[in-house]
């Protein structure tokens, strides 16, 4: 990455959850959610130019198995989608951020922005250690 903040995305079909980096990559934080229609790539696009995006970083879906589950397939599309961005895209294996989005916010909630917080965050978390080392 040459600089910017990274972004994060917990896809679903219904809703996109999005987070922010701050200015240093250290920290993710829950941004916003997006029903995931039509408009929500060309959201995606303006919000990585306005908040100088310079790494998109997407939630890889996996089952108990740690293999490809059921919306895998429509992720890749997602992806794929994105990389028109111009952006780097990047794959994070996510496992049940939603349930542990969830433990913070209650059942009822929209976690959706959290989990991808979480996703982002552990991203960041992992690079950051690279790095030092």
């Amino acid at each position: 990455m040459t600089g910017g903040r990274f972004l994060g995305i917990d896809y679903g079909t219904k809703r996109i959850g999005i987070s922010i980096s701050d200015e240093t990559g250290t920290l993710a934080f829950p941004k916003l959610i997006l029903e995931n229609d039509g408009t929500a790539l060309q959201k995606i696009g303006v919000m990585a130019t306005t908040e100088n995006v310079g790494e998109i970083v997407v939630g890889e879906s996996i089952n108990f198995k740690g293999e490809p589950n059921a919306i895998t397939a429509d992720i890749e599309i997602f992806i794929s989608e994105l990389e028109k961005l111009a952006v780097p895209v990047k794959r994070e294996k996510e496992f049940l951020t939603s349930v542990e989005a969830r433990k913070f916010h209650g059942p009822k909630s929209r976690v959706d922005a959290s989990a991808a917080a979480l996703i982002l965050q552990r991203y960041l978390d992992r690079k950051n250690l690279r790095a030092k080392s």
